[in-house]
Parts: structure tokens; sequence; C-alpha cells
């Protein structure tokens, strides 16, 4: 069989996931963001209101009144001028907000992970070229400048697709807004997790169960089980505390109630799998039921 070669745009991402030089200053950028950003703003951003990355919904307003107006002028003529130019100040309206989310998911991301870090300032980068671009091309029409406009907006549109390609590259590839328990909840059947007299009272206890890994908590008489891998970024709920029959993400502060898994606060937009749990000969058995 033969294999698909890679294709020329992959260059782009595997460029910016060497770039060691972005480290320092992502640093200070991922600092800056996370200091700005915070509380309900945070959670505002992120999506938890509406149970996903609110990201990828705001780059939709954008991309598509880009795209609409660079068609428009590829199609619609002189008479279409007017209405690209409202297209372009539609993107240009929706940037703002399209990119603090976008900041916001990232920060939350690049000191876990260096591809993240520096296929993320990049992806930023180009957006904002491309920003520079289609609004030069809308001071160039209201100048009467129209065949400048159309060659900036045409400019921009290329460079919005590659920063488009970068993004992509950082949700499927790389999984940044993607629930981190999705594709492995725990097992179906009842499964030995550990001797229950190693759990102490409110302290979180990680163990791992198959290829799963997860965070019990002794509550009274009853045994607590959660997903360990935060949903959110993947960071280890075992690490944290239990504040008020929730668990807190050591890494960003989401918290998951620990008889439900529903999420208490975010930045986290996907609930934590919880898993049933009984007590047999001294042990503490686990399952995952949907």
């Amino acid at each position: 069989m033969t294999a698909i070669a890679r294709q020329p745009l992959d260059a782009l991402a595997d460029r910016a996931s060497e770039a060691a030089s972005l480290d320092a200053p992502a640093e200070q950028i991922g600092k800056t963001v996370r200091n700005l950003i915070s509380g309900p703003l945070k959670d505002a951003l992120s999506g938890t209101w509406m149970g996903h990355a609110l990201h990828p919904l705001l780059t939709d307003v954008v991309i598509g009144s880009w795209t609409s107006a660079t068609l428009l002028d590829l199609f619609g003529g002189e008479d279409s001028d007017r209405a690209a130019q409202r297209l372009i100040g539609i993107g240009m309206a929706a940037y703002g907000p399209t990119a603090a989310s976008g900041w916001s998911d990232w920060a939350d991301s690049e000191s876990i992970d260096d591809d993240v870090r520096r296929v993320g300032l990049v992806h930023a980068a180009v957006n904002g070229v491309a920003f520079a671009l289609y609004a030069a091309s809308l001071a160039s029409r209201r100048r009467g400048r129209r065949g400048i406009g159309v060659a900036l907006a045409m400019a921009g549109a290329g460079t919005l697709s590659a920063a488009g390609h970068l993004g992509g590259h950082l949700a499927f590839r790389l999984g940044v807004g993607v629930d981190q328990t999705v594709f492995d909840r725990g097992p179906a059947e009842w499964t030995q997790a550990l001797p229950v007299d190693e759990l102490d009272a409110s302290k979180p206890v990680a163990v791992q169960v198959g290829d799963t890994p997860l965070v019990l908590v002794r509550d009274g008489d009853d045994v607590l089980a959660l997903h360990d891998r935060c949903s959110h970024r993947g960071c280890s709920l075992a690490e944290g505390e239990v504040e008020d029959g929730a668990i807190v993400c050591p890494c960003h502060g989401s918290s998951f109630d620990l008889h439900t898994g529903e999420i208490v606060q975010g930045p986290a937009t996907a609930p934590q799998p919880v898993l049933e749990t009984r007590t047999r000969g001294g042990r503490v058995e686990v399952r995952y039921v949907p």
C-alpha cells in the first residue's frame, strides 16, 4: 500500500512546532492573558455556559464574512462592493471577541504542550496579518481604490486560509478544546481498583484501572470515583483539592461535582465521567455506565 504524502500546508505546522525561539515570548504572553482573563469572563470566553468551546463558533462569523466578501469581489463586480465592505466590517467587528476566546483557550495549554504553545502563537500572528489585510482593503475601498482593495482582500483570504489550517491543526491534531476523556470513559464491567482502607476521608487518591486513570474520594461510607484526567486540558484531578463536594483541578481551577461530574466552575466545558463503585472483600470495584 502506498503511503499518502504529507500535505504542503503540514509544513507550516511542522515549522511552527519546531520554533523553540517562540517559547520565551509565548510564556510571557500566556501569563499576561491568564492575568487579564479570569473568573466569569474566563468561563464566558471558554464556552462553559454552552457546553463546548466558544472559539470555533466565533471563527465561523469572521471567516464566513470575509470569505463572502471575497466571493462578491470575484463574482459580483463593482455593484457588489458596498455589500463586500459591509461584510468586511462585520468580520472585523467579530474579530475581537473571537481572538479573545482563542487567546483564552491557548493560554490554558501553552504551559503544558510545546506544540500548542508554538503553533498557537503562529496561528494568532497569521490571523493578525489577515485582519490587517482586510482592514487595509476596507480603507482602500472607502477611498475609492477598489482595485487595490480587492487585491488586499485576496491576499487576506490566502492568509486566512493558512491561519485556518493552523487552527484545525490545534483542534484536530493537538486536541485543544476537545474533551480529554471522550475516548476513554472507563471499564464497562466491574473492575477492582484498590483496597478500601487505602482511602482517607476527602483526600483524592489516583489509581489506574486498566487503561483508565481514576480519582477516588471517600465520602463517609461511600466511595466516589471520577475520571482523573480533567476534561478541560487533561491535568490530574487527584492532585487537586476537594471543596464543598467538588474536586478542583490544580491546573486551571475547573471544579466538578464529585457525585454527578457536572461542572461547578469553568473553564471546563464538558462534565467529568463518573463511575459507579462498590466494595467487595475489602476492595473497591468500579464500572462506567453511560
